[in-house]
């Protein structure tokens, strides 16, 4: 525990992203397996003295490359606390602390994000996994009104499933299709407007067995999909909704964002990361479903051995994992420290950082190529070569660190504000850094 907290105490004033000597000294580690072992204490220093100097600060302030929260204290105190119990998280009668909080979380996440009383949810990895498992209760309804037991009998001989997608829409719900075995390539895409949304109005007339899968927040842009006319045009021919929410679904935390995901409580499943916004440890996923049968029917398995039914939820009845680490616990603790209250601020605050980075670089003459309602900024220096190297130097600079994109055909820089940890200081320091490097660069 102490060489973790020396580790993020000084997390602030390090570089953020790791030296190439301190990568270099991972090296030293390397070898074959050793006869003899080491003791904890031994352990644990080596993984300090080479792995510590050679990780990037994504739990520090000024990390923008992706959507990724650091750790709230709360949260990870809970995480360590939870490692300490071990508990496999698979069954109240066996972990009764664990499923009691998960419950209480999920319903405390069921009122954040306004959705319907009574939805199954379920706690997974991360978005993936949430899309995958709401994606299995969506493809379990649509084949089962046809009369199809898809657990059963699989897909060999089903009806086939029609998947309605943005043209804008994240990989890793495409990679859930994959697993799912409805295809990557099957889909239908609807194409998208000038900051990435779905344009409703060009869905197609849609029969069969059919998921429209929606999105709030844009990866790029962190626009959101228009849900009521999606939700309007889909469930008028029978299909099901889906909403990848993955960051996007937290800004119905916050009451001068919540007006962006207007609608999204009409879909019939969501899927959302923990680990981002939410602020908790890695790894932490959430999937939601109006009908919480539907999920348990994809998802449940019974054995000779397993504890019988009882009145207590199940909690592996509701994800891929049997078995799976009690990640409930820190988001319970995340939602406790923070309260209402907080969760608001911190959705607020680092959507208004986002938006100080926007205007600053927009005040040097750069190009923001989105509208930032969110906490994503996506900035060119002009050509896609310079906003290359301009990126590039920036990462190698150590002060803050960003990730490049291409966007509706623009090469850009791509700002992501997530973190609970940073604060205006960090702001105005990388935006300095940013200013500095693209002067060098760039043909404003």
């Amino acid at each position: 525990m102490k060489r973790a907290t020396n580790y993020l105490e000084n997390l602030s004033e390090r570089r953020v992203a790791p030296s190439k000597e301190a990568v270099a000294r991972l090296a030293k580690l390397s070898g074959p397996f050793p006869e003899e072992g080491l003791e904890a204490g031994a352990v644990l220093a080596e993984l300090d003295e080479f792995c510590s100097p050679a990780t990037m600060a994504t739990a520090g302030p000024r990390f923008f490359g992706f959507v990724v929260g650091g750790s709230l204290p709360a949260a990870l105190a809970a995480n360590w606390l939870a490692g300490a119990w071990d508990q496999p998280a698979s069954f109240y009668e066996e972990t009764p602390a664990t499923a009691f909080l998960e419950q209480l979380a999920l319903g405390w996440l069921i009122d954040i994000f306004r959705l319907p009383s009574g939805c199954g949810g379920g706690f997974v990895t991360g978005a993936t996994m949430a899309n995958f498992a709401a994606l299995s209760a969506a493809r379990h309804v649509v084949l089962e009104r046809e009369g199809w037991n898809v657990e059963r009998d699989g897909l060999f001989g089903a009806p086939p499933i029609t998947v309605v997608v943005g043209a804008e829409v994240h990989v890793t719900l495409m990679k859930s299709l994959g697993l799912l075995g409805l295809g990557r390539g099957r889909v239908v895409r609807v194409p998208a407007d000038g900051q990435g949304r779905m344009r409703a109005e060009a869905l197609p007339t849609i029969s069969g067995p059919t998921i429209v899968c929606a999105q709030a927040g844009n990866v790029n842009t962190g626009a959101f999909d228009p849900f009521p006319e999606i939700c309007k045009r889909a469930h008028s021919a029978g299909a099901w909704v889906h909403v990848d929410g993955a960051f996007g679904l937290w800004a119905l935390a916050c009451p001068s964002r919540s007006y962006l995901v207007d609608g999204v409580e009409g879909a019939d499943s969501w899927a959302t990361d923990a680990h981002k916004w939410l602020n908790v440890p890695y790894d932490s996923g959430l999937a939601f479903v109006r009908d919480a049968e539907a999920l348990r029917a994809a998802m449940a398995v019974t054995a000779e051995y397993l504890p019988p039914t009882t009145e207590h939820r199940k909690p592996c009845d509701y994800t891929p994992e049997s078995s799976r680490r009690a990640r409930g616990v820190e988001v319970w603790a995340a939602l406790r420290s923070l309260g209402r209250f907080g969760l608001s601020d911190l959705i607020e605050r680092t959507c208004r950082h986002a938006k100080r980075f926007a205007e600053g670089l927009n005040a040097a003459g750069y190009d923001i190529l989105n509208d930032v309602v969110l906490n994503q900024v996506l900035v060119s220096f002009g050509d896609a070569d310079t906003t290359k190297r301009v990126i590039a130097e920036i990462q190698e600079d150590g002060s803050c660190w960003c990730g490049g994109t291409v966007w509706q055909g623009h090469t850009a820089m791509r700002i992501s504000v997530s973190s609970w940890a940073t604060t205006e200081a960090d702001v105005d320091r990388s935006l300095a850094a940013m200013l500095r490097i693209a002067s060098k660069h760039a043909r404003r």
